[in-house]
């Protein structure tokens, strides 16, 4: 079977292309990245030496995507995945759109052309903001928490976010990219029949992620945290209570290996894929589990509301249980205790993945 991973030397595709090949060696992996991500060459020789061919092309140019082998599976992993792209002023939003939403209709369209099966990497950030604000939660022990007895929006629980949840705007424009692929590769996989997942993921972290401070916020906290860089926690009476739950990408493979010897069309399409309520944290509590190895950081807080900030996402993956008989393998505290290896070896990380 031959798997093509676009973005593949960026954190996601890079460890789902090395996971895949771990799993599976008769798997033929190969993918494109146009290297627009700070320090995602360094992934290429890696890549490479695993047998895993890399190209270089742009999947928001048709014809890149047009040049490449003819896979059995395509997954869609290159995207700006910043919640603040297209209103940052680092890029605009036709910059976004062209990464996340062309890019999906150039890769469609290749499906299409090689009659191959379609993977969407796609993300909580499809979920209304507004509907996300209104979920009960009080602060606790340094985290926001599910209130008991509170009024959950429908698709919400105190296990987390369903796929029922509302996605009406806002979403952010992000979110709104990736739902219109979702969207359009739903319509692809019936009007041109073939096979299409999409796995809607919560925070993907681990070791050698190019965290930023909009993007992969736990490897970003953590390699600042280690080098005293000057952090903060914004938003919410600058408690730092907001949470997040956290995947590692290696649990996202293990799924696709699963979803590429399945062509069938009697499942969900559109599945969470999430380290669940077990795999969450606050930045303030995860900034307490960083002090006994670090050392007590005094962090400043403001009340700066962003638009797009909201104090609790933690996705639901029982449908994903129950249709893939999958559940995340790599617990929130190995994930973190990844990463901090990772930061001790690589005291410039910051400086090269931004």
């Amino acid at each position: 079977m031959k798997i093509f991973i676009s973005g593949i030397c960026g954190f996601v595709g890079s460890t789902i292309a090395k996971t895949l090949k771990e799993l599976d060696s008769t798997l033929e992996i190969f993918g494109c990245d146009n290297f627009i991500r700070a320090g995602s060459a360094t992934n290429k020789p890696i890549l490479e030496r695993l047998g895993i061919k890399v190209f270089y092309a742009d999947q928001r140019q048709q014809s890149d995507i047009e040049a490449m082998p003819t896979p059995d599976w395509i997954v869609n992993s290159a995207a700006n995945a910043s919640v603040l792209a297209g209103v940052d002023g680092k890029t605009s939003a036709r910059q976004l759109f062209d990464h996340n939403l062309i890019g999906s209709i150039n890769l469609l369209e290749f499906a299409k052309a090689r009659k191959a099966g379609f993977i969407l990497i796609s993300s909580s950030r499809v979920y209304s903001i507004s509907d996300l604000s209104r979920i009960p939660v009080l602060p606790v022990e340094g985290a926001f928490k599910p209130e008991t007895g509170g009024v959950f929006p429908a698709g919400s629980s105190k296990l987390g976010i369903d796929e029922q949840f509302s996605t009406k705007p806002p979403i952010s424009l992000y979110g709104a990219s990736k739902l219109a692929s979702e969207i359009l590769a739903l319509e692809y996989a019936c009007t041109f029949d073939f096979p299409v997942w999409i796995n809607r993921c919560g925070n993907l972290a681990g070791a050698g992620q190019f965290g930023k401070p909009d993007q992969g916020i736990f490897a970003y906290w953590i390699n600042a945290y280690i080098r005293k860089k000057t952090l903060r926690y914004t938003g919410f009476n600058g408690t730092g209570c907001q949470v997040r739950d956290c995947l590692h990408p290696q649990d996202l493979a293990f799924l696709m290996h699963k979803q590429f010897q399945d062509a069938t069309t009697d499942k969900p399409k559109i599945v969470n894929v999430s380290g669940g309520i077990q795999n969450s944290i606050s930045l303030k509590q995860l900034s307490d589990w960083l002090a006994p190895r670090y050392g007590v950081r005094t962090i400043s807080g403001d009340d700066n509301h962003r638009a797009f900030d909201v104090p609790w996402v933690v996705l639901d993956s029982s449908l994903a249980h129950k249709t893939w008989d999958w559940r995340p393998e790599m617990s929130l505290e190995r994930i973190l205790e990844e990463i901090c290896h990772h930061a001790e070896q690589n005291p410039a990380w910051l400086e090269l993945a931004n």
